[in-house]
């Protein structure tokens, strides 16, 4: 089974999910989510697949999230545009594997989705 992580390598939880699943045996498709942000469907989906709103994957660090100012007056195809546009509002890490995605806040989240 292939498994997606969207990775930030100056994440120091990024990083560790990463080591972890490569401790693993695992050999992950590493997206660097900055350099190759995910267009609107893929984050649509990736959402779909966590059972999740926009907001909840929403990194609320930093100017960009500021410049965003009230989120609630945002509907979800907006702050999904928004992070098309700034993919530092991207929480990370995210993996997915097979039908099934999870946001690893905290790191250990990963085993929901890797055995």
């Amino acid at each position: 089974m292939t498994i997606t992580i969207y990775h930030n390598p100056k994440c120091s939880t990024s990083r560790k999910v990463l080591d972890w699943l490569t401790e693993k045996g695992h050999t992950p498709k590493v997206v660097e989510y900055l350099k190759t942000p995910p267009d609107a469907a893929t984050l649509k989906k990736i959402l779909g697949m966590m059972d999740a709103a926009p907001a909840d994957i929403l990194r609320r660090k930093g100017e960009a999230y500021e410049a965003l100012g009230d989120i609630s007056r945002l509907k979800p195809d907006q702050l999904i545009a928004k992070m098309v546009a700034e993919p530092v509002l991207i929480e990370r890490p995210i993996v997915v594997s097979g039908t099934r995605a999870v946001l690893c806040r905290p790191p250990e989240k990963v085993w929901d989705v890797v055995g």
